[in-house]
């Protein structure tokens, strides 16, 4: 997993709570990485969830909530850093239809090493079914990247999820119907 996620998720551990709780989840979770990371370098996705759960059990915040919380953030991160993926695009769901075709491409010119998942998604008028697809399990991650992509457009949406199997699941994202 790319280290930009290690560096931000510890951005907003410190930022949301304190840089003293980054030494103790840190120490917690002794990483064999040292807690060394770096914006481009490769780190075990497996250093991330021991990170996770030593800061759930820290807080007393459940693992999914700090990890739909650190999608929201890292949406937000993703916007300043790359605006021109945003260039022209109105809604949340055009924005989440292009993950798979537009925006995953691009990030891989940018980092050709990048694991990405993959997003099968499918409109039909006020839905959008995206089926996430990762052996990493951060489901609860692209639920907080898309809670994010909706807060960024000023939306609402209705977000339904459903585990398919271990490496799937899918989301159904509908807009509440207006009067």
């Amino acid at each position: 997993m790319k280290g930009m996620v290690f560096t931000e998720f510890l951005e907003m551990v410190e930022t949301t709570f304190s840089a003293d709780m980054v030494d103790d989840i840190l120490e917690d979770a002794d990483p064999a990485s040292g807690g060394a990371y770096t914006a481009v370098g490769i780190y075990d996705h497996q250093e991330l969830v021991d990170m996770v759960l030593a800061l759930a059990k820290r807080t007393g915040n459940a693992p999914t909530e700090l990890v739909q919380a650190f999608g929201r953030h890292l949406f937000s991160v993703f916007y300043q850093r790359y605006p021109t993926f945003f260039d022209g695009v109105e809604d949340a769901f055009s924005f989440l239809a292009q993950v798979e075709d537009f925006i995953h491409p691009e990030v891989l010119k940018l980092y050709p090493d990048a694991q990405l998942p993959r997003f099968d998604c499918q409109r039909d008028g006020d839905q959008l079914e995206m089926i996430y697809h990762s052996s990493r399990h951060f489901a609860d991650l692209a639920e907080g990247l898309i809670a994010g992509c909706a807060q960024h457009f000023k939306e609402q949406i209705l977000i339904q999820r459903e585990e398919l199997s271990a490496d799937s699941t899918r989301f159904l994202l509908t807009r509440p119907s207006t009067p």
